[in-house]
């Protein structure tokens, strides 16, 4: 400890006596103060790093958990549930981890690393049900998966008891194709352009557009089908003379109701993450605005509107109500969108399970399997990209 810290102070005050007298000098000891170190240094505490004490006792409670709920159902209470097992083994576990963290760390530490157990299970249980459709899905599948004429092949001449060696979902891949490419046609530039006026044209009508976006991406898919079914077909389908008959373009339309807020909401998102610093650049060098849009924010965010556009396809490729109102149900190779039925991939998937033919349900969970493995990719290429831009934003 320094010495000025322990040594006294020292306060020295003359007053005269007399006028031809000294001065009298008074001496008052004024105590030390302690420095505001003296407790010694604030501990720190890591939020990332896994000590072994935590590991031992997550280790511990779950395995004491475990052993008394097999007590419990075994001798107190013969039962035989296994969710009851899971939730009172769960239950049991979080009293016991909670008693084990209180004896070596405070109240927000113990906190935290409870909320943490019941974020990891739950996203251990998210990923499991996730894992287990995927598992379920590709198991059923793989006898179909196996020939090559289930991708070479259309149904049109397959009856629902011939084996696996005839027949395939080609009708179903170029339907949905032809369906994802139109409604592709008219999502990517009114989801562009709408994330655009979002973003340079705040005001009222700008809050109304954004909030009814995004009211729209949480809407049923049965509905989109409803509003074009109700809105075109029947107004403008007749059978001989429709200029809007079941088909692959009414398919499209009611795709296109289920893409298009994903993408003007991802787009939004996007476009929003633009440095500033570059607008006001080029509005230092005489660009307008609209020429600001063209040259510099869609440029700049070019990663991002990838991924919102690869979102709103995938969105798009698995919706099976709006195509089950409008698309039409056919078992041939159909390329023209005006005429006659276009089934796409979930139709298919659809019509096959339905079917109480082993055959044709294999066939669908077949088509079921490659439709899901197309999803995921589009899904991890979006995550990828996003991830991409993510860095290369300052």
């Amino acid at each position: 400890m320094p010495a000025a810290a322990t040594a006294a102070t020292t306060v020295t005050t003359v007053t005269p006596a007399t006028a031809t007298t000294a001065a009298t000098t008074a001496t008052t000891v004024v105590p030390p103060i302690a420095p505001a170190d003296a407790a010694g240094p604030e501990l720190r505490r890591g939020v990332h790093a896994v000590l072994r004490e935590d590991v031992y006792a997550l280790l511990g409670s779950l395995t004491a958990a475990v052993a008394a709920t097999a007590v419990i159902f075994t001798w107190l209470a013969p039962w035989n549930d296994p969710i009851g097992f899971v939730a009172c083994a769960y239950l049991l576990f979080l009293v016991i981890y909670r008693i084990t963290l209180s004896q070596d760390h405070d109240r927000p530490a113990v906190r935290d690393r409870m909320v943490g157990a019941v974020v990891t299970t739950l996203a251990l249980v998210l990923f499991g049900t996730m894992a287990d459709v995927v598992y379920f899905t590709l198991v059923n599948g793989r006898h179909a998966l196996g020939h090559l004429n289930f991708y070479t092949q259309d149904i049109h001449l397959t009856a629902p008891k011939d084996p696996l060696t005839k027949g395939g979902i080609l009708h179903a891949a170029i339907g949905t194709l032809i369906e994802i490419s139109i409604a592709l046609a008219i999502t990517v530039p009114l989801g562009v352009l709408t994330a655009v006026m979002l973003n340079e044209m705040p005001g009222r009508l700008s809050r109304g557009v954004r909030t009814i976006a995004e009211a729209a991406t949480a809407l049923p898919s049965i509905v989109a089908g409803l509003f074009v079914y109700g809105t075109l077909i029947v107004p403008f389908g007749h059978r001989s003379t429709g200029l809007l008959r079941t088909g692959g373009l009414a398919a499209a339309i009611a795709i296109s109701v289920m893409m298009l807020p994903i993408i003007i909401r991802a787009a939004d998102v996007v476009l929003r993450l633009t440095p500033g610093s570059l607008k006001e650049a080029s509005y230092a060098l005489g660009a307008g605005q609209w020429s600001t849009v063209w040259r510099v924010s869609l440029p700049t965010a070019r990663s991002g509107l990838t991924t919102a556009v690869i979102l709103g396809t995938a969105r798009g490729l698995g919706e099976t109500s709006p195509v089950l109102l409008c698309a039409g149900l056919g078992r041939d190779v159909n390329v023209n969108p005006l005429h006659d039925p276009m089934t796409p991939l979930p139709l298919a998937v659809f019509s096959m399970i339905r079917s109480p033919e082993p055959g044709m349900i294999q066939r669908g969970y077949g088509a079921a399997s490659v439709l899901l493995i197309v999803v995921l990719v589009l899904f991890s290429t979006a995550r990828l990209l996003a991830r991409r831009n993510r860095s290369l934003t300052p």
